[in-house]
C-alpha cells in the first residue's frame, strides 16, 4: 500500500477525532446523569442483582427493541449461554454458527458441551449467508420426528446462531425461515446490533430469544453487561431464575429448583445502563454521521468502505474497510499502530482456533475472503 495513502489516512483520522494523540477503537461516552444513578444506587446500598435500576433497564430495552422482556446479566457470553440453554441445547448436541464470529459465540456454545458447525458468511452483510445455510443442511441433513439430524455425525442439530457482525444485520428473514422449516432454534447473536434494524424491525426479535452485550466496548456500556430478549413470557421467567442461582422466591428461605447460575447483572451496572439508553438515539445518530465522514473519504482513495446492507439500518458499531490483500492490510495495521491511531484485523476464523478445528465446516471462501482483508477503524462516538 502507498506510504502517502497511509500517512493521509492517520492525518484524516486524528483530524476527525480532534486530536493530535493516541485516537482509541471505540472508547465509551459517559455524558449523561452516569454518575448521578451511580450514587443514588450506592446511597441506597442495594448495588448487588437486587435494585431498582436493573427493573428499569430491563423495560427500557426491552422497548427498544420492540420486545416483550429483557433479561440483565453480567456479560454478553453468558445471556447467549443462557438462551441457547433455554432452547434446550445439550452434551452431544451441534449448534451452525458462522466462522467469523467473536470468541464468545462458540464459547457459549461449548459451555453446553454442544459443538458449533461453521456454515459461510455474506460478503454485503459479513453475516450468516443464508444460501450457504440452505446448501448445507439439503446437502448434509435430514428431519425425522420434527428433529434435524446431521448425516455426517448422527447428531442432532438443536439451534443456529447467526451473528448481526459489526452492527450490520444479516439477511435474519431468511435464515429466521430456513431454520424454521427444518426445525432447529434460531438464537440470535445481536451482541454488537443495539440500535440496528432489518426491514423496519429490530435485530433480536426475529426468533424465540437472543442475546446482546454491553461490553466496555459497545455503543452503551455497563463495563461488562448482556441481557436475553424474548417475547415468551415462560422463557423470560426462567431466564431470570437460572441467572439467578435458581433460587425459588421465599422471604429467607434458601431453596434452589436446578443448578443454576451466578449470572444476574449487579444493580451498579444497571444504573450506568439506564444513563447510557438515555442517550442512545444521540450516539447512533453520531456514529452515522462518522460512517458518512469515512465513506466519502475512502471512496477518494479507491479503498471500500463497508457499508449497511440493503434493507437494513446498522448502528455501524465498529467501522470497517477492505483492502486488496492480506500484505495490504498487515501493512496499515502495522503503519496506523506505530501512528498512534488504533485499528484492528477482523477476528481469526473460529475453524482455525485449536479447539474448533475438528468441527464439521461447509465452504468458508467468504468467511476467509473477508479475514484477509478487512480492517477495523476508530469508531467512538464524537460529540
Amino acid at each position: 500500500m502507498q506510504k502517502c495513502n497511509m500517512q493521509s489516512i492517520v492525518k484524516f483520522i486524528k483530524q476527525t477525532f480532534k486530536t493530535d494523540g493516541f485516537v482509541a477503537l471505540h472508547e465509551p461516552k459517559f455524558i449523561g446523569n452516569e454518575k448521578k444513578y451511580l450514587n443514588e444506587c450506592i446511597d441506597s446500598t442495594f448495588v448487588s442483582s437486587v435494585g431498582k435500576y436493573v427493573d428499569e433497564f430491563e423495560r427500557n430495552l426491552a422497548k427498544i427493541t420492540g420486545s416483550k422482556y429483557a433479561v440483565a446479566t453480567v456479560n454478553g457470553t453468558s445471556a447467549l449461554h443462557v438462551a441457547l440453554k433455554l432452547m434446550g441445547v445439550g452434551v452431544g448436541d451441534e449448534v451452525i454458527t458462522q466462522p467469523l464470529t467473536f470468541i464468545a459465540t462458540c464459547n457459549a456454545i461449548s459451555y453446553l458441551g454442544a459443538r458449533p458447525v461453521f456454515i459461510d458468511v455474506d460478503l454485503e452483510t459479513l453475516g450468516m449467508s443464508d444460501v450457504a445455510l440452505s446448501e448445507f443442511l439439503e446437502q448434509n441433513c435430514v428431519v425425522k420426528d420434527e428433529k434435524c439430524f446431521n448425516k455426517t455425525t448422527n447428531k442432532q442439530i438443536k439451534a443456529c446462531v447467526p451473528m448481526h457482525t459489526f452492527g450490520h444485520p444479516c439477511k435474519i428473514d431468511k435464515i429466521a425461515g430456513i431454520c424454521q422449516n427444518w426445525h432447529i432454534s434460531l438464537v440470535e447473536d445481536a451482541a454488537e446490533s443495539l440500535g440496528s434494524f432489518y426491514k423496519g424491525k429490530h435485530t433480536g426479535t426475529f426468533g424465540k430469544i437472543s442475546a446482546f452485550s454491553f461490553n466496555g466496548n459497545k455503543i452503551v456500556t455497563s463495563g461488562g453487561g448482556g441481557a436475553i430478549v424474548t417475547d415468551d413470557e415462560e422463557l423470560a421467567k426462567r431466564a431470570k431464575s437460572i441467572t439467578t442461582t435458581a433460587k425459588v422466591p421465599h422471604p429467607y428461605e434458601y431453596v434452589h429448583n436446578e443448578v443454576g447460575f451466578n449470572y444476574r447483572m449487579p444493580n451498579l451496572n444497571a444504573a450506568l445502563l439506564v444513563a447510557q439508553l438515555e442517550n442512545l438515539d444521540k450516539f447512533l445518530a453520531s456514529k452515522r454521521e462518522l460512517a458518512g465522514i469515512y465513506s466519502e473519504f475512502f471512496a477518494n482513495l479507491g479503498i471500500r468502505f463497508i457499508t449497511e446492507p440493503s434493507e437494513a439500518k446498522s448502528n455501524y458499531w465498529l467501522n470497517a474497510i477492505f483492502l486488496d490483500d492480506l500484505s495490504d492490510r498487515n501493512e496499515l495495521l502495522e503503519f496506523l499502530s506505530t501512528n498512534g491511531v488504533m485499528s484492528r484485523p477482523i477476528w481469526r476464523l473460529m475453524n482455525e482456533l485449536e479447539m474448533f478445528q475438528n468441527c464439521q465446516s461447509g465452504d468458508l471462501k467468504n468467511a476467509k475472503f473477508l479475514e484477509q482483508r478487512v480492517i477495523n477503524l476508530p469508531s467512538s462516538v464524537r460529540l
